[in-house]
């Protein structure tokens, strides 16, 4: 299926209204994808008229985690005000409007624009719930139907839901082109939701720490166990709830609990909706979480406290689950897991069976009044909130029938936060929510597949729901290392690796050459694309340290070439081979994508050679190809070229984004960045077929490249020597250093020197070999296995 003309939401620029905290990041993920973007604000009172907006865009460079992929993208946002430059909505497709959650203020600043906004534009607010029917009373007629809510979750360039919320007046052809580019340019999973207060992520999100909070004090438990509890020992982000909460703001955390309070009076568990005593006595004494450095946790020198209530006072945390808990969350079974929760009388056990009985009962009750399907529900939470599994799906794994009849036994004995009763379709025999028909709706009383919106028809891999099973394609050949196989007929093959952690071991590496044969008899082009992340962690060390131990420095010098073997034969393979990338991909797995003819990177792409980190230096081809790279960019001068990679290399620096790659020299100005990981293997086989159709043939075999030879690696010495005078670098740091740049510049030859490519691939073994037989990088190696962190020796 392809889109119909009329249904294609064409958006080339945008505009978004408040530069906080929210709308400066939107802005930030708009213009990293390529959006041109307007970021309006108040008129400031004092300097320039745009001074508000100005000063968040310079604000966004400094943020962690860093909204703009790439921080040059700074320069593109336009800063403008409401006074001045409301004419520049006039040519805005797309506007969202992200002000503070005043209704009052959001319809007055919509009378104020109204005049001003193009009579194709789509405008959408990114209210976190109030009610989108009546920010649309205030619009003219005639924008009504192009007008809906679109809610980003916060940092919006890292959470992948976005819940787009259309008005009983809202054009379904407006809904479907909003829902194509929230997917595909902005790289989003998108769920659309009623117009109910705080939609769905909050709803139940919202609701779950409202639980949470009420059984703490119930059983009471230290905020620290509770986070110990309700992180990832149940599938859930490192930050649980007490820590998300602290990071969210108190005060925040607050105002939606109010808003509830507010917005929701009919709603059975409404007596819960208000800040428990404590959390309203730290908000008062002003201790609003991370922002003014203390709420429930607060950093005393190097250490974390946790505040003691009836201590009143901050103590040391030591966050631990009880060992009869430890040991119920280590079982695998989801079943025997929750019945062992619900029989034990262990304080803590209680509270994790009491918090989820709620959240279930909570969930069920308000399925069919806050979404279309359970699978909206399950999404919501696991994109907005980081779970591993939604409500519906832990609920279902743990068993359907058994958990509903503990739930209702609870509620009959008055254990449960509400009365309300179990919706009748819960208890009538199924086995869940979620099955082949599709997943559960409650106000149609029946199972919805998945959306027809031609845009997933990109996503051959989407993310699966509970028990959903897709295509796993056809094996062409494999071996212990790599699988070589095709999905669908497209002559495309995939080739993907099987080692943990896609590391590159004899098996990958023997593995790849042989498929690329395979390949080249029988198929039109290859992809390298893991069916999960990362795209690969580089070396496996471990194969790696073991040959040095045992001193078999031949065996190790032959893997070494072998892995220089692999890469030359990916660049020179007769069919195009396109490396797609999301995650890490570090090291080997780096100098893979480089050597390949085109990367097809997700945005989220984590790209590095961090050979120096463990001792060494890149000697799979990764060095030679930076060395040609330079060599083509400045024939005359490559040193010029040098000087960005080898301080990357020297210093095991690994790119923030895909965008950030290209700009440190890892990826190349042609290589495709894609926004929604889920969509990267689709484009990474029509990059691969569009290649093979235009007659590909691999880059003939360089025999005179120019290189900066031993003027450029006397240059690069004399910075290494004054890092070492400042204390910057060890004496071990400036010998790896020293290596990578007489191998970036071919050795002790003269400035202008003409080699080969085997020259620098030799050059490149020959140091990477002579460094792995040094004490103080195996020293490195294995503190960096034992510890997952480099050895500064």
């Amino acid at each position: 299926m392809t889109a119909s003309p009329q249904t294609a939401l064409r958006i080339r620029k945008a505009a978004v209204l408040g530069a906080g905290v929210m709308g400066a990041q939107i802005a930030a993920h708009l213009t990293n994808a390529d959006v041109e973007t307007v970021l309006f604000d108040l008129p400031a009172k004092e300097g320039p008229k745009s001074g508000i907006a100005l000063k968040a865009i310079e604000n966004l460079k400094k943020l962690s985690p860093a909204p703009l992929a790439d921080k040059d993208r700074a320069a593109a946002i336009v800063p403008a005000n409401y006074d001045e430059h409301l004419d520049l909505l006039e040519d805005c497709d797309l506007i969202v409007e992200a002000i503070a959650e005043r209704m009052d203020w959001k319809l007055d600043l919509y009378r104020k624009i109204a005049p001003h906004v193009a009579p194709g534009a789509v405008l959408a607010s990114n209210t976190s719930g109030l009610s989108i029917n009546g920010l649309a009373e205030a619009l003219p007629e005639e924008l009504r139907h192009r007008f809906s809510g679109v809610h980003f979750f916060n940092p919006p360039r890292y959470m992948h839901l976005v819940e787009l919320i259309p008005t009983r007046l809202t054009d379904p052809k407006v809904i479907e082109g909003l829902e194509a580019f929230l997917t595909t340019t902005v790289g989003k999973g998108v769920v659309i939701a009623k117009d109910t207060p705080n939609f769905i992520g909050n709803r139940i999100g919202v609701f779950s720490m409202l639980a949470t909070m009420h059984h703490t004090e119930q059983f009471g438990l230290g905020f620290d166990v509770v986070d110990a509890l309700t992180g990832p020992a149940v599938g859930r982000p490192k930050s649980a709830t007490y820590r998300t909460a602290d990071v969210v703001g108190l005060d925040t955390m607050a105002h939606v609990i109010k808003t509830m309070a507010d917005t929701l009076a009919d709603d059975p568990w409404h007596e819960y909706f208000k800040a428990p005593s404590w959390l309203q006595g730290l908000i008062d004494a002003g201790a609003l979480g991370q922002k003014n450095g203390a709420g429930f946790y607060k950093k005393v020198g190097k250490d974390i406290v946790v505040l003691d209530l009836a201590k009143k006072d901050y103590v040391p945390s030591e966050p631990k689950a009880s060992d009869e808990v430890a040991a119920i969350l280590a079982i695998k079974d989801p079943a025997e897991k929750f019945a062992r929760l619900r029989a034990s009388s262990d304080p803590q056990a209680q509270f994790l069976w009491a918090t989820f009985r709620d959240l279930f009962h909570y969930t069920a009750y308000h399925l069919a009044g806050i979404a279309d399907t359970a699978r909206d529900v399950d999404f919501a939470i696991r994109w907005g909130y980081g779970w591993k599994l939604g409500p519906f799906e832990t609920w279902q794994a743990a068993g359907w029938q058994q958990v509903a009849k503990w739930i209702q036994e609870d509620i009959d004995a008055g254990k449960a936060m509400s009365k309300a009763p179990l919706p009748a379709w819960v208890t009538d025999g199924r086995a869940g929510v979620h099955g082949k028909e599709g997943s559960w709706s409650a106000a149609e009383g029946k199972y919805e597949p998945r959306s027809s919106h031609p845009v997933y028809a990109r996503q051959l891999f989407p993310d699966p729901i509970l028990g959903e099973k897709f295509d796993q394609g056809t094996t062409v050949w494999e071996n212990e290392g790599v699988r070589l196989w095709t999905l669908g007929d497209d002559g495309v093959g995939i080739l993907s690796f099987k080692t943990k952690m896609n590391t590159v071991n004899d098996h990958v590496l023997d593995g790849i050459q042989h498929a690329i044969g395979i390949a080249e008899e029988k198929l039109r082009a290859v992809v390298i694309w893991q069916t999960g992340e990362p795209f690969s962690a580089g070396a496996d060390l471990k194969g790696a340290l073991g040959l040095l131990q045992a001193g078999k420095f031949d065996a190790f010098e032959a893997m070494v070439a072998n892995f220089q073997r692999t890469s030359m034969r990916i660049k020179h393979a007769l069919v195009p081979v396109v490396a797609a990338v999301r995650g890490l991909c570090l090291g080997g797995g780096c100098e893979f994508q480089m050597h390949s003819a085109r990367t097809v990177a997700a945005l989220e792409s984590y790209i590095g050679l961090v050979e120096a980190g463990v001792g060494l230096l890149p000697a799979g081809g990764g060095l030679h190809e930076l060395a040609l790279r330079a060599a083509k960019a400045n024939p005359a001068d490559p040193f010029e070229a040098l000087k960005k990679v080898f301080e990357t290399v020297a210093m095991a620096k690994v790119a923030g984004s895909a965008l950030e790659a290209k700009q440190m020299g890892l990826m190349r100005d042609s290589d495709v960045v894609v926004f929604n990981a889920y969509e990267l293997l689709h484009v990474a086989k029509k990059t691969a077929l569009a290649l093979a159709e235009s007659g590909w043939r691999p880059p003939l075999y360089q025999r005179a490249i120019p290189v900066a030879g031993d003027v450029g690696t006397a240059t690069f010495r004399a910075q290494l020597a004054n890092l070492q005078a400042g204390y910057f670098a060890s004496e071990h740091d400036v010998a790896i250093a020293a290596r990578i740049a007489d191998t970036l510049c071919g050795g002790a030859i003269e400035r202008g020197s003409l080699v080969d490519e085997q020259w620098l691939l030799d050059l490149e073994r020959k140091h990477f070999v002579e460094l792995a037989r040094t004490e103080k990088t195996q020293a490195r190696i294995a503190h960096t296995m034992a510890t997952g962190k480099p050895l500064r020796n």
